[in-house]
């Protein structure tokens, strides 16, 4: 399927840090809840299924986030933006980060 490049602009990608992350207890597959600093856009909480990494790791990690989906309920928790990853040979999410320090906030172009 091919997309316009207007519809590729409705989404709004964006650079975040992550703040502070918590094993999803209950969460049907294992994942983990992130706080997430994405400058002006706000603090906003995300749940992904990266339990493989440890919250040391996490912690002031860059990542790259959808932040205009609606959020989404996934059992007592809102994910109010979707952050972005891609399985490894293993099928476990690797998160999607720049490779360099940019401002939080700053949009994918």
């Amino acid at each position: 399927m091919t997309i316009d490049y207007t519809d590729f602009d409705k989404v709004d990608i964006r650079v975040g840090k992550i703040i502070d992350a918590q094993e999803f207890v209950g969460a049907k597959k294992p994942a983990m809840k992130l706080t997430i600093d994405l400058g002006e856009i706000g603090i906003k909480k995300s749940s992904i299924q990266i339990a493989h990494y440890n919250k040391e790791e996490l912690i002031d990690r860059l990542v790259i986030c959808v932040v205009n989906f609606p959020p989404k309920q996934i059992g007592n928790f809102f994910s109010e933006v979707l952050t972005l990853g891609v399985p490894d040979e293993q099928g476990r999410w690797t998160l999607l980060s720049p490779d360099k320090d940019v401002p939080l906030g700053g949009r994918m172009k």
